[in-house]
């Protein structure tokens, strides 16, 4: 009997260290039937061991399939986050340039005009002729959005008429405007530019 103990040890060992299981070899003085024992051990080992690595192949292979799911789902997270960031960067850039245009309007002491549609904007200013790009200034030249099509909207709507499909922001001569919020969105991205009326733009 200690004999076979020592032998289901030495297995339930292997299997826990996932070490190659060694042929049990009967001593010497063993007995006929515990000799014929230690060899059917020792022949099954093998098999053990097969089973043993086929199960840590299919852990491993979950664990692979997990990880690439994690990294799949980083890697959506962080475009997301790309998009937003593009969506920000358009809109501090535009706030900026709106405040330019506002000043503007007071120092040629004449209207001047954001105008926008799906694909880019510009910046006008009135003149006896009408509506005209504002291309003395290379800071107020025409920009295309970095993500298209952009959707743009205002709250209140522009009272002026504009083109189909285009959204146009008076400034006026005086220092105080209406204020306005500008939204743009794009795909699931959406921002929101903020005028006061006296001069401020935020972005959010």
């Amino acid at each position: 009997m200690p004999l076979l103990q020592g032998a289901a040890i030495r297995i339930l060992a292997a299997q826990l260290t996932n070490e190659p299981l060694r042929r049990v070899a009967a001593p010497r003085h063993a007995t006929p039937a515990a000799r014929s024992h230690s060899q059917i051990i020792g022949q099954h080992a093998p098999l053990a061991h097969r089973n043993l690595r086929q199960g840590f192949t299919l852990l491993e292979l979950l664990v692979v399939v997990v990880i690439a799911g994690i990294t799949l789902g980083v890697v959506s997270l962080n475009a997301f986050r790309s998009d937003r960031q593009v969506m920000q960067n358009d809109a501090q850039r535009i706030a900026l340039l709106l405040q330019l245009t506002r000043e503007e309007a007071i120092l040629r002491n004449r209207p001047t005009a954001f105008e926008a549609d799906a694909n880019g904007y510009r910046f006008l200013v009135r003149e006896e002729s009408g509506w005209q790009a504002l291309t003395q200034d290379d800071m107020l030249r025409q920009r295309e959005f970095k993500r298209t099509p952009m959707q743009l909207s205002m709250n209140p709507a522009p009272t002026e008429a504009s083109a189909p499909d285009t959204l146009r922001i008076t400034f006026g001569r005086e220092p105080v405007d209406k204020p306005f919020a500008l939204t743009m969105a794009s795909g699931d991205s959406s921002v929101v530019i903020r005028a006061d009326g006296i001069g401020h733009f935020a972005v959010e």
